[in-house]
């Protein structure tokens, strides 16, 4: 019920409003049984836009966190998910791939339509990459036709990492349904299910249009952390490397320049020299003095007139 709601009065209309999504290829869609829709993943806003121009549900797997979550906010989540079409992953096996599987088999075996991202995790950089064989394996145990689904522009609206993008107007691709009954009973050999996923795979890369990249999207997303790393580590270490050669020229030049004499060895030097003018103006003093001793001598009288006359 909560599904219908937000589709057709709370969330759908505004988002056909704003965004206008087109649609091509719905014809290869059936108007019931069961059907799994392999759908590239650009964004995630690709659960929001392929429901809106589907007129049947379709069911996606999320994480059981997404409802399991307590309180208040964890109840308005888990009402939100349910609402828009995703069921948690049912995890008694122990593994959220077996989950998503057994979650995936219920959902069609209910004769409804199943979606999934065969890549597993959003594209990084707007390529295609290699399909996980979960899809081929649910094909074969559950019979179900596999329709080939494109979406387009929606990494535009809302691109990876980021809550916001620009404008754009999303385009859904339907492709023909792929009959993997050919195949039946063989959902344990490897090489059957990695030759249906890649068939899969060709078809979306034929539909988007994306370049595709044999290499998973994950591992894709792993090396490139593993590069911004070492990337990182190798800048702070030139960074340091840099500060410190800096550091020891700054210090070797300050070592060359010319000492400057401290307040305490100015004024020591000060009463040095007052000292030393001191002694010599003393030593001129003295000299000064016995050079006067030894050059005045007593002046002797001038003989009267009368003694002169006398004589």
């Amino acid at each position: 019920m909560l599904y219908w709601l937000l589709k057709r009065v709370l969330v759908g209309p505004a988002l056909r409003t704003v965004f206008r999504p087109t649609v091509e290829g719905l014809e290869h869609v059936p108007d019931s049984g069961p059907a799994i829709l392999a759908i590239n993943h650009l964004s995630y806003s690709d659960w929001l836009f392929l429901p809106l121009v589907l007129d049947r549900r379709v069911t996606f797997v999320a994480k059981s966190e997404y409802f399991t979550t307590p309180g208040v906010r964890g109840r308005m989540q888990k009402s939100f998910f349910s609402g828009t079409g995703q069921v948690p992953i049912d995890r008694t096996s122990g593994s959220a791939a077996a989950g998503a599987l057994a979650t995936g088999k219920r959902i069609l075996a209910e004769g409804d339509l199943f979606g999934i991202f065969p890549e597993g995790t959003r594209s990084p950089d707007g390529r295609l990459y290699k399909g996980k064989t979960g899809v081929a394996r649910l094909a074969l145990e559950s019979g179900a036709p596999v329709i080939p689904v494109a979406l387009m522009d929606t990494d535009t609206v809302a691109p990876p990492g980021e809550k916001f993008g620009r404008y754009a107007q999303p385009h859904v691709r339907f492709g023909v349904p792929l009959d993997f009954s050919r195949f039946e009973g063989m959902s344990a050999d490897r090489f059957v299910l990695r030759s249906i996923t890649d068939e899969i795979m060709y078809e979306l890369m034929l539909l988007s249009g994306q370049e595709y990249v044999d290499e998973y999207a994950a591992s894709r997303k792993k090396s490139v952390a593993e590069k911004a790393r070492t990337i990182g580590e190798g800048a702070v270490h030139v960074a340091k490397e840099i500060q410190g050669s800096a550091t020891s020229v700054i210090e070797d030049a300050a070592s060359r320049l010319p000492r400057k004499s401290s307040d305490a060895d100015k004024g020591k030097g000060d009463a040095e020299a007052v000292t030393e003018d001191t002694a010599a103006s003393e030593e001129v003093t003295e000299t000064s003095g016995e050079a006067t001793t030894e050059t005045i001598q007593p002046v002797a009288e001038a003989p009267s007139e009368e003694a002169s006359e006398r004589s």
